[in-house]
Formats: structure tokens, C-alpha cells, sequence
């Protein structure tokens, strides 16, 4: 880092490459694993339960919900950016190149689902609360290690996971909706639902003035909160009402103006906290790491991470390939699908949520769900990295394939992912 290059810059220009965010995301958890502990757990406990907020709006909340309910909005209004912008102009505008990659994702939901349930059954122990858990796939830490271990793969695999990991976003904030929504307060949804509407008139009229915005933004959220549906959704659904083209006048969308102001927010400071919060669990005074590992949740989490998205994205991708006669991308075949699939296991953010909707947080099983995703993202993250350089080098043998790889790193709007730092030379 030069000398007289400011640390926010460094660290916003080293976010740009997805495997240094990945990497700040899991720092964020491992810190709060070996807090919650360590002999100081009870610190950790303290400010994770600490009550802030206004109880007159219902938003007394502990600074871990602040975390996963207000912080995690962000997340997900950069999510929606990122899924109007392939619906519009990226890889869900071609149905006929997205189709595969889009079933194969149902696939991907109904394969952990089925793995989850039936290892479920065989323990006996009738935990069935936690089978959404398993179904979502990380983009960020996907395609990261894609980028680090898929090189010499064709470039289609990343086109593949990219539409994958969306729809597989798409259906994982439908389940959050549909399924973790106890009684809902129709007042307070068509409330959020008028914000959220006049949010999007005044950004497609380019009204982009943020102490406008911020205001019915914030607005959106409290009154989808209090709706009882999880208020994250509330930043789904104004990043999806964000334009994805630009206007005559306008030098990017909307929706690429608005990502270069929140991605640094989102990746560099909501992720990190939202893991730190979400991943520490005391696993000393709820039986140790022994009893974690082998309850059956725990083990029905880990396994359908990697083996559910496995069964689930192979196994579409061979029915509608070999039977219904559809295509892959250009050099792609199913032994690609296969490393493919297994790093789509890699499930860290959105199951940790889920997670945390799915038990009740008093309960030993929470702490073990939420310890499950990150052992079963490293396990999916540690094989699929190995699978990936094993097809590479059978690209690299092929010559009909090996001179359309994918380059070294390559960032979510397709350009070459170049080190942060030779970047702010450029």
C-alpha cells in the first residue's frame, strides 16, 4: 500500500476483488467463533443481547438483530441491483443461454431440501425446522473461489454459476418471504408496499437525492418490519425498481450508480458485521464441538450443503441435457457441472439467516445450525476447489477448449478482476 494512499480507499479498492471480500466475511465469523468461546464469551454475549431502539415503534432490538434485520437490508438492496441488472441486460436476458443454468437452480433448492429431510428421517430425531437452511448458494464466495481454482475453465462456468447463484438468490429471499412469516399485518405491508412504490417513481424519474430517498427508504423498512414479513425484503424490493438502462443523458444505470455507492457499505461493513453476529455460537457450554458435529440438524446441514447442490444441479443439469436434449455454454460439459455444483454448496450468508429464523435462539440446535453452514461452505468451498483444478487441467489438455478460459479473475460486471492496488494506478 503506498504511503500516502488513505486505509478507507485501500480497503475499498481491495473489495473489488471478490475473493478479499469473501475473505473479510469469513474473518468476521471465524473472530466471533473464537470470541464466543473464548474465556471473555460472556462479553460477546453481552453486546450481541444489548437492546437499542425505540420500543414505541417495536424496534427495541438487540445489536444482533440490527444486524441481520436493519444492517442486512443493505445487503440485500445491492442484491436487487444485482438481479435487475441480469434480468435487464445480463445473463437472464437470453432465456435460451439462461434456461439451463435457471432450472438447474430449482435443482439446487430441491436437492438439500431432500438430503436434509431424508438424513432427518434416518436420525429419528424429527428436526425437520431447518430444511431451508441448506438451499441458498453465496455469489461473492462462489464465484471467488471459481475465480482462484476454475482457471482454464471455459468461460461459459462462470456465466453458468453467475445465472445459478442469482435465480438461487431469487428463490432464497421467495422461501425467507413465504416460509418465516408467522401473522401478517396488512396495514403495515401496504404501508412499506406505497414507500417502496414511491421509491421507485422518483428513482425512475432520476430523483436520486439522498435526503429524499433515505427517509422513504428507512420508512419502507420500519413498515415491513412491522408487517411482520422479514424486513430485508423491503431492499429487495427497492433495488429491484431501480433502472437498469441508462437514460440519453446518463453515462451508466441507475443500477451501477447506485452499486458503486453501497457495495463498499455492503461488502466491506454489512457482511462482516452481520457474520460476526450470526456465526458466534458458544459451543463450550452447549455440549462442545463433539455433540456439534454429530447432532443430527448439524450433520443434515453440513452434508446437504455440498452433496444437496451436488444431486440437485448435476443431476437437473444431466436430465435436461441428456434427455430433453438442451444445451450448455460454449466448452461446457457435465464434468464442469460437477465442480460447479458442488461450490454452489458454498451457502454463507443467506443460510446464516435462515438459520437464524429457523430455531429458536435459546435452543442448543440454533447455535449448532448456524456452526453446520460454516463447516459445510468450507467442505463444499475445500472439494469444489479441488474439482475445479482437476477439470482445468482437463481443459488445459483439450485444445478445443483451452483457448476460450476464463481469464485469472473476473469481477461480477465481466471485466478482468486486476489487484486493487494496480488498479488505482490505472
Amino acid at each position: 500500500m503506498a504511503a500516502t494512499q488513505n486505509p478507507i480507499r485501500w480497503y475499498a479498492n481491495k473489495l473489488k476483488s471478490e475473493t478479499f471480500a469473501g475473505g473479510m466475511l469469513m474473518l468476521g465469523a471465524f473472530i466471533a467463533l473464537i470470541w464466543a468461546n473464548s474465556p471473555w464469551r460472556e462479553a460477546y454475549s453481552t453486546i450481541s443481547n444489548t437492546t437499542v431502539g425505540p420500543g414505541s415503534l417495536h424496534l427495541d432490538l438487540s445489536i444482533a438483530t440490527w444486524a441481520s434485520d436493519g444492517l442486512l437490508a443493505i445487503f440485500f438492496f445491492v442484491v436487487g441491483l444485482e438481479l435487475k441488472t441480469e434480468f435487464v441486460t445480463g445473463s437472464l436476458r437470453d432465456m435460451r443461454q439462461a434456461l439451463v443454468p435457471m432450472i438447474a437452480a430449482v435443482g439446487g433448492i430441491m436437492g438439500p431440501i431432500l438430503v436434509y429431510i431424508t438424513l432427518i428421517t434416518i436420525s429419528g430425531s424429527g428436526n425437520y425446522d431447518g430444511w431451508a437452511i441448506p438451499v441458498a448458494t453465496d455469489i461473492a464466495f462462489a464465484l471467488a473461489v471459481l475465480g482462484l481454482f476454475g482457471k482454464g475453465l471455459p468461460t461459459a462456468a462462470r456465466t453458468f454459476l453467475l445465472t445459478l447463484a442469482v435465480v438461487d438468490d431469487l428463490l432464497g429471499i421467495t422461501v425467507i418471504a413465504i416460509f418465516f412469516t408467522s401473522e401478517i399485518n396488512f396495514l403495515w405491508l401496504a404501508a412499506s408496499f406505497a414507500a417502496t412504490a414511491l421509491f421507485a417513481v422518483l428513482v425512475n424519474k432520476r430523483v436520486v437525492h439522498w435526503w429524499l430517498l433515505w427517509p422513504i427508504a428507512i420508512f419502507a423498512w420500519v413498515a415491513m418490519h412491522s408487517s411482520g414479513v422479514h424486513a430485508t425484503i423491503a431492499g429487495v424490493l427497492m433495488g429491484l425498481s431501480v433502472p437498469a438502462i441508462a437514460a440519453a443523458k446518463e453515462s451508466k444505470p441507475l443500477t451501477e450508480y447506485f452499486g458503486e455507492k453501497f457495495d463498499f457499505w455492503s461488502s466491506g461493513i454489512v457482511l462482516p458485521i452481520f457474520a460476526f453476529f450470526a456465526a458466534g455460537v458458544n459451543i463450550v457450554d452447549s455440549g462442545g464441538l463433539g455433540d456439534m458435529l454429530t447432532h443430527p440438524v448439524a450433520i443434515a446441514i453440513y452434508l446437504a450443503l455440498p452433496v444437496g447442490k451436488f444431486i440437485g444441479i448435476w443431476g437437473g443439469t444431466a436430465l435436461l441435457t441428456k434427455v430433453f436434449k438442451l444445451k450448455l455454454g460454449k466448452g461446457l460439459n457435465l464434468g464442469d457441472i460437477s465442480a460447479i455444483s458442488i461450490i454452489a454448496g458454498i451457502g454463507f450468508t443467506v443460510s446464516l439467516l435462515i438459520a437464524q429464523l429457523s430455531f429458536d435462539p435459546s435452543l442448543d440446535v440454533a447455535g449448532y445450525a448456524r456452526v453446520a453452514v460454516i463447516v459445510g461452505t468450507i467442505i463444499s468451498a475445500i472439494v469444489g476447489a479441488f474439482a475445479l483444478r482437476i477439470r482445468a487441467r482437463v481443459h488445459a489438455n483439450d485444445p478445443a477448449t483451452a483457448h476460450d478460459a476464463t481469464s485469472d479473475d473476473i469481477r461480477l460486471d465481466g471485466r478482468p478482476n486486476l489487484d486493487p492496488d494496480e488498479e488505482t494506478t490505472k
